[in-house]
């Protein structure tokens, strides 16, 4: 077998893809990268609202996920080994660029991000909601009724919700800048708790370090 035979198999290996298999991981990103075999990069960020992972692709930014008892890294993981390719592997240096931007929004630093996106764990629908939710500004709010009608589809508000619900990508498209028409904050991926924070950030009324 191949030294890139040996690589394909321990990057479909999710025990390793996570970090809990016997091979050094750094030779390993390094030995993938070389060989062009690491199809999704993935690297942690400890931020005011708890650990995030972030995933990205050659095309973009795929993946912001909540861990922290929200969700299990390795079930992340397995999920983006099987919808998107199984070639997972660490590599916080691919994720740097994404990680300063976030330290910058959360410092109060950055009002939008300028990160490539790859849109490919949504649907159609739910890429026109996000899309729609992505241009609400820094500070501001929209309904969920704004956005479904932003999006084509004014009377699927509650299908708007379902897909905000799902947005693989929180905070760099912001999906907690979406409230109820009567006021109430409605429901967030992450947990209400983490909603209220990334609001008081971007009103400049919360802690912006720790987690």
């Amino acid at each position: 077998m191949t030294e890139i035979d040996d690589l394909e198999r321990a990057l479909r290996e999710p025990e390793d893809a996570a970090g809990t298999g016997s091979r050094p991981l750094p030779d390993l990103t390094a030995a993938a990268q070389a060989a062009d075999l690491l199809d999704v990069a993935y690297a942690r960020l400890d931020s005011p609202v708890g650990t995030l992972l972030l995933a990205s692709t050659p095309v973009g930014l795929v993946r912001v996920a909540y861990l922290d008892g929200h969700e299990e890294e390795g079930t992340v993981l397995q999920d983006m080994a099987a919808r998107v390719s199984p070639r997972v592997l660490a590599a916080p240096r691919r994720l740097d660029a994404t990680r300063r931007e976030l330290d910058d929004y959360f410092a109060g630093r950055r009002h939008g991000f300028d990160l490539a996106l790859d849109w490919r764990l949504m649907t159609a629908f739910a890429r026109r909601i996000l899309t729609a939710t992505a241009a609400i500004p820094y500070g501001a709010l929209a309904t969920y009724q704004e956005v479904a009608a932003e999006a084509g589809s004014p009377r699927g508000f509650r299908a708007a919700g379902n897909a905000l619900g799902s947005n693989p990508l929180p905070i760099v498209i912001p999906c907690h800048r979406v409230v109820h028409a009567g006021g109430g904050l409605g429901g967030y991926t992450g947990g209400l708790d983490r909603k209220r924070t990334l609001l008081a950030i971007e009103r400049g009324q919360a802690p912006l370090t720790g987690s």
